[in-house]
This record gives structure tokens, C-alpha cells and sequence, in this order.
């Protein structure tokens, strides 16, 4: 290669780094999407456990069905797991005909996790005959689902405490 050429590919090589290395745009990484606010949420889920008590201690079986979605599964304590919304209206309905009279219940949000389209949330039952006296307790875990804007619940599953001797 005689010196004209190797000068004339130098420059050339030159110019090329130059041009790529004046070229490139900065790429900065994507941003992580927020953390959801888990606050938020539990005192939304908070929010349908009150409204459930009051539609339990009303007697209001199809109100409490509303909180479920079509497809929910549920596990109740002591009883064959019971799949889709009319079969979970109907257990209610029979669990309605068995209610003392007087007895309230109030559900207690304890924890949550997950984000704000799918939440678990672990909590405690309450119940307490006509004189305010606790007669029940119990514990339970329930998965949220976020659909069409608002939380139902796609499963759940619940049982006693001890009760003490």
C-alpha cells in the first residue's frame, strides 16, 4: 500500500469513528413503574370489608354475593370447596336461615400484598352476640382481583380460632 493510500484509509477510518461517535444519542435506562401504595389499597379493601359486615349483619345475601366475582372459589371452614358466584349466593342464603338473631360481625384488614390489580389480604373475624359480648373468632385470607374498576374477590378461604376450654 503506498503512503497516498494508507493516508487517504487513515482519514477515512478516522472520519467513520468520528461520525459514529458524534452520532449516538444517550439512552437512558426505562423507569422502574411505581410501587403501589399499599396503604391505598388496604384501607380500599378495608373499605369492602366494612361494607361486607354491613351487608352480613343486614342479612343481605345478595348483596354479599356481589362482592365475588363470577368465577370465585371459596373455602369455608368445615365445608366442600364451593365454586361461582349463584353457588356462593346459595351457601349464603342457607348460612342466612341459621343466624342467631343479634349476632354481628366485623371483618379487620391485618395485611395486604401484591399491587393494585391483584391484592391478598390476610384478616381476622369477629363476632359478637346482641350484649356486644365476643362469641367467634376467626381468620381469613382473601384474593382481590381489579376488574372493570372496581376489587372482587376470586377466592377466598376462612376458619376458626381455638376456642378456649
Amino acid at each position: 500500500m503506498n503512503k497516498k493510500n494508507y493516508l487517504l484509509a487513515s482519514l477515512c477510518m478516522l472520519f467513520a469513528v468520528l461520525m459514529i461517535g458524534c452520532n449516538t444519542t444517550e439512552t437512558k435506562p426505562a423507569e422502574a413503574p411505581a410501587a403501589p401504595d399499599m396503604g391505598k389499597v388496604k384501607t380500599e379493601i378495608q373499605t369492602l370489608e366494612t361494607a361486607w359486615a354491613a351487608a352480613d349483619n343486614a342479612g343481605d345475601a345478595k348483596a354479599l354475593s356481589a362482592f365475588y366475582a363470577d368465577d370465585a372459589v371459596t373455602l369455608s371452614n368445615n365445608n366442600p370447596m364451593i365454586s361461582g358466584k349463584d353457588a356462593i349466593l346459595k351457601d349464603i342464603e342457607g348460612g342466612m336461615t341459621k343466624k342467631v338473631k343479634g349476632v354481628t360481625v366485623a371483618y379487620d384488614v391485618l395485611d395486604v400484598f401484591g399491587d393494585e390489580n391483584t391484592v391478598t389480604e390476610v384478616g381476622k373475624i369477629t363476632r359478637k352476640d346482641s350484649t356486644g359480648k365476643v362469641i367467634y373468632t376467626g381468620k381469613y385470607m382473601a384474593i382481590w382481583e381489579r376488574r372493570d374498576g372496581k376489587y372482587l374477590c376470586i377466592r377466598d378461604i376462612s376458619n376458626d380460632d381455638v376456642k378456649a376450654q
